[in-house]
């Protein structure tokens, strides 16, 4: 483990951290010039994944390690600003259930939050860091990066991915299922290779329809491979279908992966090395790969140039609410109405009710497309409008972010829905609601899609109570938004809030 515990740094250090289902992985990184100055690397084999029982719960010693781990990894960012560190769980912790107490606990050991997200979320950040380490082509290009429970398997050009998928396959699941006890069969190689073909049989002719120039792998079992087939003297740097299966043909005449002779090889990657050389051999054989090209980068540096770019507020998370508007043709002036109103109110309170900055973005996203349901119907629109923001692929947000938005859009009109904000925890829930109360009312405001908007407001908080004070004779001259609020009033007291206007 590489720790140089350097802890003067400068405001523009960033650090990115992979919950990986095989090893847990941080970099910290400096950008200079549009590209990268890595400061430190520290890996730990955690082997989350191993932790999971057949329920898919996390046995308490897989949690203890990853907890053992992200405390060191803590000790290294202690001197890190909030925002200036992203850290992600990927497939072992989408599987994992009921680990929000454990996500709770790490994000604490770690002193900075822990996001879970989607396969598909994975393979953009994936081919994000994968593209920065390499020339520019003009061609296609396809990246496959293989893990401990998924495979992401990503065509794209210069920086933008194309089509991304992630696969239920990885090194530490199918090394389990087919390898069990380290034992290394034929038939046990044989049926890692055809169930890993039938994991790519759903995208393979798409793929080979759209090609790519050059084909690269990314991270642990790719890496590893490239090194033992070099070191043997399969190949000389890139990996090529050949020496694959000359590797593959290794494995099995080895019998067991305590017996495997392989130069290049490091002990710890043994245990999950037959199960990552199959599904990296169904691979090369279903989307026919002659060579692949190994990248030192994947994950860790996507994340990190994700990070930059929301520093430096290229987002992509907007162009994903812009495209979702588009998609869904939502009505831009007033989402723009009801967006400024929202976040004008969130100003006024944002010091009583203890709403942070990171509550603007949340806020504004949810009322530009507070109406995207209408696309599907006009009745209960606000419950078709989460149900796409619950389930749509959102490149940029992690899976907690894509609830939270589908937990305001669904409670932003109507009975306020007080069963679905169960599951979140006391803090967050109290926040999520301020915010739902205060899309509420930015919503009701613009009820009649004027192009004058709303009038000047003054809001103030007192704990749950929400006081509104409008121009003088305002209320009296618009006595339909006086009677909606003497009806929203009746569903915030459902919800413990209580609303007084003047």
């Amino acid at each position: 483990m590489n720790n140089d515990n350097n802890t003067d740094l400068p405001l523009d250090t960033v650090a990115a951290i992979d919950l990986g289902s095989n090893s847990f992985h941080m970099i910290v990184a400096q950008p200079e010039d549009g590209h990268l100055r890595m400061l430190d690397r520290i890996r730990e084999p955690v082997r989350l994944a191993a932790g999971l029982d057949e329920k898919n719960r996390l046995a308490p010693d897989a949690q203890q390690r990853a907890l053992d781990c992200l405390r060191i990894f803590g000790q290294r960012l202690q001197h890190l600003p909030q925002g200036s560190v992203r850290a992600v769980g990927t497939n072992t912790l989408r599987k994992a259930r009921g680990s929000g107490d454990f996500l709770a606990a790490a994000s604490e050991a770690l002193g900075h939050p822990i996001e879970v997200i989607s396969g598909v979320e994975e393979a953009r950040i994936i081919y994000l860091g994968v593209s920065h380490s390499l020339p520019l082509i003009e061609q296609n290009r396809l990246v496959v990066d293989i893990g401990g429970g998924s495979t992401e398997v990503i065509i794209g050009r210069h920086f933008e991915p194309l089509r991304v998928e992630s696969l239920y396959m990885g090194c530490v699941s199918a090394s389990r299922a087919y390898f069990p006890d380290g034992v290394i069969s034929r038939e046990g190689m044989e049926r890692a290779l055809l169930a890993a073909r039938q994991e790519l049989r759903g995208i393979k002719h798409a793929y080979r329809r759209l090609g790519w120039r050059e084909a690269v792998g990314a991270s642990g079992t790719i890496k590893a491979v490239g090194a033992v087939v070099t070191a043997m003297g399969w190949s000389d740097g890139d990996i090529s279908h050949e020496a694959l299966d000359r590797l593959a043909e290794a494995l099995v005449a080895a019998g067991h992966v305590d017996k495997l002779q392989l130069e290049g090889l490091k002990d710890e990657r043994r245990p999950v090395l037959p199960g990552g050389v199959a599904v990296l051999k169904a691979v090369f054989d279903e989307l026919r790969i002659d060579m692949m090209r190994v990248s030192d980068w994947a994950l860790r540096e996507g994340l990190v140039y994700d990070l930059i770019g929301r520093i430096r507020h290229e987002d992509v998370r907007e162009r994903t609410i812009s495209a979702l508007m588009q998609r869904y043709h939502v009505d831009g002036p007033q989402a723009e109405r009801v967006t400024r109103t929202a976040l004008t109110l969130l100003g006024q309170v944002a010091g009583e009710w203890e709403l942070g900055e990171s509550c603007d973005n949340m806020l504004g996203w949810a009322a530009e497309l507070h109406e995207i349901g209408l696309a599907i119907a006009h009745s209960q629109y606000h419950k078709h409008g989460a149900y796409l923001l619950g389930n749509s692929d959102m490149p940029g947000f992690s899976r907690d972010e894509q609830q939270l938005l589908a937990l305001l859009v669904r409670g932003h009109r109507r009975k306020f829905p007080l069963s679905e904000f169960k599951g979140l925890g006391g803090g967050q829930r109290k926040r999520v609601q301020r915010l739902c109360v205060l899309l509420r009312l930015a919503v009701l405001f613009h009820r009649s899609r004027s192009e004058h908007g709303a009038p000047e407001l003054q809001l103030r908080a007192d704990g749950s109570t929400l006081h509104l004070r409008f121009p003088p004779g305002w209320l009296e001259a618009h006595p339909l938004t006086q009677a909606d609020l003497e009806s929203e009033n009746a569903f915030l007291r459902n919800a413990k809030f209580h609303l007084t206007f003047e």
